[in-house]
């Protein structure tokens, strides 16, 4: 038989019960749709979690006062502050790192002549940017000259430009106040974005680590109040200088071996790693779970199948009697299990990334959808047709025309 006239056959037939059709192949709809919208936002998270550690810097190491079981907040130093800024220093004369800064920050409000804005504040020096992979966008950035003098300069994020000065503004040479300590604006950075926690990576404000501890915070202690963030050499030596820094805080401080570290050290590429896995394995147990459903359609379409070969014995035996043959008949019912299982996959794709789309920009998340994934999924709809529709149609094929004709 024809191959179109077959599947003009099998269309005609599912569209004298559209609502059944429609119903049979929800099973698949949903089954599709809730992998799309799984895997899309999943990867799309996975990017994010990606995009937020490299904008925090390669090769990244941070280093807290306290252990990791210390009763500071989770991801920050412990109560106890233990890095002193001979430590800072020590730790940037090792081999295997490149940069090493202290990263101390609060949130202030910050105002200009017409503006005021509350935002985050950063005491650094000039290693704090290459460490962050963070540039400048116009101006200069803080020198050694500006730390060692005590300059009241500042760099501004993008944000804090728009909330200010103006979206189109030039802010260099302007003079903001910062706990009422006046500060000239040296530069603004290049623009970061959002971090994978919803934070705003622009919305903050670098000055002269000098300047942030006699007139930001006026802390003039021996110890860093913050972290001291570390680059290595290359992501070959991340480890090897982990390894070091661990080595010679351990001594600096007197931790006898065996003791209990005063320190913890993360390493953002691990972190990063795990992160990305997690993610994945997530995203990979939530498209399982919407695999069964795919299984549930599957068994829905079978169904209804042998119930369209009961409802059409007569039908089935006249066409044979007119010289349609087994297999004739084998490829009808098979043509219309795929057709019924494309259509509700086509229809589970369009919904799933309208699921998709929907929960991205109502939770503000990344969405990534990828056309591998699409693919698959139509695949797997043929593939749920085929092998669910095989069992009706052999059944359909082998009727005795005689018993056929016979049927009521």
């Amino acid at each position: 038989m024809n191959p179109l006239l077959t599947v003009r056959i099998a269309l005609r037939a599912l569209l004298r019960n559209r609502l059944r059709a429609f119903l049979t192949a929800l099973g698949i709809i949903i089954g599709v749709a809730a992998v799309i919208a799984m895997v899309s936002l999943g990867e799309g998270a996975k990017q994010r979690v990606e995009a937020t550690f490299a904008s925090m810097g390669t090769h990244m190491l941070i280093v807290t006062s306290g252990t990791s079981h210390s009763s500071g907040a989770r991801g920050g130093a412990g109560s106890q502050p233990t890095l002193t800024w001979h430590d800072l220093d020590a730790i940037a004369t090792l081999p295997s790192v490149r940069h090493a800064a202290p990263q101390i920050r609060t949130t202030a409000d910050v105002i200009s002549e017409s503006a005021n804005w509350t935002s985050t504040v950063h005491g650094i020096t000039p290693d704090y940017l290459p460490i962050r992979n963070w540039g400048v966008a116009w101006g200069r950035a803080i020198s050694e000259a500006d730390v060692n003098n005590n300059q009241r300069v500042a760099l501004l994020g993008r944000t804090v430009v728009t909330e200010l000065f103006g979206a189109d503004a030039d802010p260099v040479g302007q003079l903001i106040r910062i706990r009422q300590a006046p500060f000239e604006v040296i530069g603004v950075l290049d623009a970061k974005g959002q971090s994978g926690w919803g934070g705003d990576n622009d919305d903050t404000v670098f000055v002269p680590v000098s300047a942030y501890l006699t007139r930001v915070e006026r802390n003039l202690s021996t110890f860093v109040p913050g972290q001291i963030v570390v680059s290595a050499m290359s992501a070959q030596d991340t480890a090897r200088a982990e390894t070091a820094i661990a080595t010679l805080l351990r001594d600096r401080h007197r931790i006898a071996p065996g003791g209990t570290d005063d320190f913890t050290i993360r390493n953002l590429g691990e972190i990063a790693t795990a992160s990305a896995d997690s993610t994945r394995t997530l995203t990979a147990l939530l498209a399982s779970i919407a695999l069964v459903s795919l299984a549930v359609g599957g068994i829905g379409i079978m169904n209804i199948m042998l119930v369209s070969v009961t409802e059409r014995t007569r039908e089935i035996g006249i066409r044979m009697a007119v010289g349609a043959r087994p297999n004739d008949v084998l490829a009808q019912f098979l043509v219309e299990s795929l057709v019924l299982a494309l259509a509700g996959g086509v229809l589970g794709i369009a919904l799933g990334v309208g699921i998709a789309e929907l929960l991205a920009r109502k939770l503000e998340w990344l969405l990534i959808v990828r056309l591998d994934v699409v693919l698959l999924s139509v695949g797997v709809s043929a593939a749920v047709g085929v092998i669910f529709g095989l069992y009706p149609a052999l059944k359909a094929s082998r009727l005795d025309p005689i018993q056929a004709l016979r049927y009521e």
